[in-house]
């Protein structure tokens, strides 16, 4: 138990790294569509420098945050086997599993965009932005209240909150689209 701090700490810096590569990833993605609507030469440089900078994200940040983030987890795990008999660890372990199944699809989309294939529409892109911080709440309020009545209230909260920045996007968009006319 010495090193249990260490351990969490490490932990929860890769989350955060993680995260902050995720969240950044689908902005990267959301301006490489955007270019694909430029004229040439325009089209082209900022492709390039796109493709460039989502490669560096998402193979020196990213996937190496995802990897230790999930190696300490798994130490943690170990060191306090218990956890793996509460209810609220379940719960955050089904929001992690739906977490690395995000990381893959925004990897299946990077690859895509790598590749020159523009398959999704920035609209997308913008709401599939908000998926990781549905993830981070869901996640961060389960560990901290660890109570299942609480964390049902928190799920409740996501889903009140997920409404919300629909919402907001919809309203966000009408707001560009009438500064575009």
């Amino acid at each position: 138990m010495e090193y249990y701090n260490y351990i969490k700490s490490l932990h929860l810096i890769f989350v955060i790294t993680w995260f902050a590569g995720l969240f950044y990833i689908v902005r990267l993605f959301v301006y490489h569509i955007e270019a694909n609507d430029k004229p040439s030469p325009e089209k082209e440089i900022l492709t390039k420098q796109y493709q460039l900078m989502s490669y560096r994200l998402w193979y020196i940040i990213t996937w190496p945050s995802a990897i230790l983030a999930t190696v300490f987890a798994v130490t943690l795990l170990v060191m306090m086997p218990g956890w793996l008999n509460e209810s609220w660890m379940h719960v955050k372990l089904a929001f992690v599993l739906l977490l690395f199944l995000y990381h893959l699809k925004c990897h299946q989309i990077f690859k895509q965009l790598q590749r020159g294939e523009v398959r999704h529409t920035t609209g997308f892109m913008r709401l599939w932005n908000e998926g990781a911080t549905i993830i981070l709440f869901a996640v961060v309020f389960l560990v901290i209240l660890k109570n299942a009545v609480n964390w049902i209230f928190g799920v409740v909260g996501i889903i009140l909150f997920s409404i919300l920045l629909m919402l907001g996007y919809k309203f966000y968009k009408r707001i560009r689209e009438k500064n575009n006319s």
